[in-house]
């Protein structure tokens, strides 16, 4: 397959394909011609890109240097006089343009008002000889999903694509915090995908270009990757933010749905409550993911969002309490692939040896059934909402598409069955509830995913994350350090599925195809425990890092 086939973005009618060339072209014309890559380069890329920004002789060291910088040391720069707003997007914008060409990471690309918007703020600066907030000159890219005013946005379908007239709350907090905006980043048709493929294009992963970078977020969790950003803003109903994150080797959080704001988000079932989505970041540190979220709700996003919680941020001390984690090894429904098995045993080798925490083994309760119950939440008419923008836009629907909205878990429903189903949901999260308190855990250790980055159109298992989503239970995701390893990280003797869903699993598996994937785990704590979340996930990174 040529890295062009591999890129191809949604097809559909004569409409359809004339209206998506159109904002493909919109968006290539964006790009400045001194940013292009050689032909040479694009026409047989390697399947890792993460170095072409470094050597395709397109950016200069003092911006390949500010690119390297997570995000809290480009705050800590820009306040401290150090670095200006006007250099940190110009530089992170530039490696974004490249990325955008390996990756097809984008849907809009607008450099030109992120430089003066940096240019408002360093002259602030100049004048008050002080930062305007806590983000004052960060470069952020947004997850098309979110609306920010006088760019191209969209919930997944070319029908109800748009030029928003407002921010929404997440970005118009941001925007006042001192961030800047420069970039919209790609997503999936009916963003209802652990993968990342629309009208603008399909996500390449920079690690590995035969894998995804996930879904929905993918768009973000690729240019993170590629040192296009430091700080990207997902979305996460069932594993946006943390399947991405995992995939590409970066982190992120999924907070308590509620904690941070999602007033103005694009969305095609509004009033759909039955899972809440959460708004959080993917970055490039974990200590970026508590600088964002400390940001963000002492900005009292309730004030502005009625329907966000005013829940502060509390990060314990971790010194003064010895952790009990948990080692959930897999969910009783599919068994992860030998790159993920192999991070936890080492995972529960390291922390089992260190005096600062104690571990069991975690028993999941159920999860077959709290996964099923999620599935039919998603879509509660079936799947006709989807079906009709499809329809309306002259899109075709895509394998992953027709997989989301299929029988048995999705099916039309009228308000008794709702009120059935929602019952259901509440069940089990009362009886999880209990089951966790039984375990005697703080925090559970467990794969994001059944295994590293998947091939791409192979993503119909979500249940690493999505039970989390069911339950609300916050979710941090890190890079492990290790890498899929073809020469070692194979099935040792023949396996029994425990599912159908296993058995799909284990067919996907050639270990020379994940080559280079990166390997996360995932921390989860109960409902608001977020900042514990932060806290354990450190001492876990650190432990299992030493």
């Amino acid at each position: 397959m040529t890295f062009q086939e591999k890129i191809k973005g949604v097809g559909g009618d004569a409409s359809y394909e004339t209206r998506a060339r159109v904002l493909r072209e919109q968006l290539e014309a964006k790009i400045p011609a001194s940013l292009r890559l050689p032909p040479a380069i694009l026409e047989y890329p390697p399947l890792d890109v993460t170095r072409i920004p470094e050597t395709c002789g397109l950016l200069m060291p003092a911006e390949l240097a500010i690119t390297e910088l997570d995000a809290t040391a480009v705050c800590q720069k820009i306040a401290a006089g150090e670095l200006t707003a006007v250099e940190a997007v110009t530089a992170f914008g530039k490696r974004a343009a490249i990325a955008h060409q390996l990756t097809a990471c984008l849907m809009d690309f607008f450099l030109d008002e992120g430089i003066k918007q940096a240019q408002r703020l360093d002259e602030y600066f100049k004048k008050e000889g002080k930062a305007i907030g806590p983000l004052h000159g960060l470069p952020i890219s947004v997850k098309s999903h979110y609306a920010v005013k006088g760019t191209i946005g969209s919930s997944g379908f070319l029908a109800n694509m748009e030029t928003s007239m407002e921010d929404s709350d997440m970005t118009s907090i941001l925007r006042s915090l001192g961030a800047v905006f420069y970039v919209k980043t790609n997503q999936p048709q009916t963003l209802m995908h652990l993968e990342s493929q629309s009208s603008y294009g399909r996500v390449l992963n920079p690690h590995n270009t035969n894998l995804t970078p996930g879904g929905s977020s993918g768009g973000e969790s690729a240019l993170v990757a590629m040192k296009g950003s430091c700080m990207g803003l997902g979305t996460d109903g069932g594993g946006s933010i943390r399947v991405p994150s995992a995939h590409c080797g970066i982190y992120g959080i999924r907070p308590s749905s509620n904690t941070t704001p999602t007033g103005g988000l694009l969305w095609y079932q509004p009033g759909s409550d039955g899972i809440m989505g959460s708004t959080g970041p993917m970055c490039r540190s974990a200590r970026d993911m508590q600088l964002f979220l400390e940001a963000v709700l002492g900005a009292n996003p309730s004030y502005l969002d009625p329907n966000a919680l005013p829940v502060p941020l509390r990060v314990p001390d971790l010194t003064q309490k010895k952790l009990r984690v948990g080692i959930m090894m897999h969910d009783g429904v599919v068994m992860p692939h030998p790159p993920t098995v192999r991070a936890l045993q080492l995972a529960k080798a390291k922390l089992e040896a260190s005096s600062e925490v104690d571990v069991v083994d975690y028993t999941p309760y159920d999860h077959d059934r709290g996964y099923s119950i999620i599935r039919e939440l998603y879509l509660e008419d079936g799947g006709a909402t989807i079906r009709r923008l499809l329809k309306e836009g002259g899109e075709d629907m895509l394998p992953l598409t027709e997989w989301v909205i299929s029988p048995p878990y999705v099916k039309d429903h009228d308000a008794a069955q709702i009120w059935e189903l929602r019952a259901r949901r509440d069940t089990y999260r009362r009886e999880y509830s209990d089951h966790w308190w039984s375990q005697n855990v703080d925090v559970v250790l467990c794969p994001p995913y059944q295994g590293t980055a998947s091939r791409h159109d192979t993503s119909k298992y979500w249940g690493y994350t999505a039970i989390w989503n069911l339950l609300d239970y916050p979710g941090a995701v890190f890079p492990t350090g290790l890498v899929a390893d073809p020469s070692i990280d194979v099935y040792q003797e023949p396996v029994n599925p425990m599912s159908a869903a296993d058995e799909y699993n284990i067919s996907l598996y050639e270990a020379v195809a994940y080559k280079g994937a990166p390997v996360s785990l995932q921390t989860i704590s109960r409902r608001f425990n977020d900042g514990l979340v932060l806290a354990a996930q450190n001492v876990i990174e650190r432990i299992i890092k030493s």
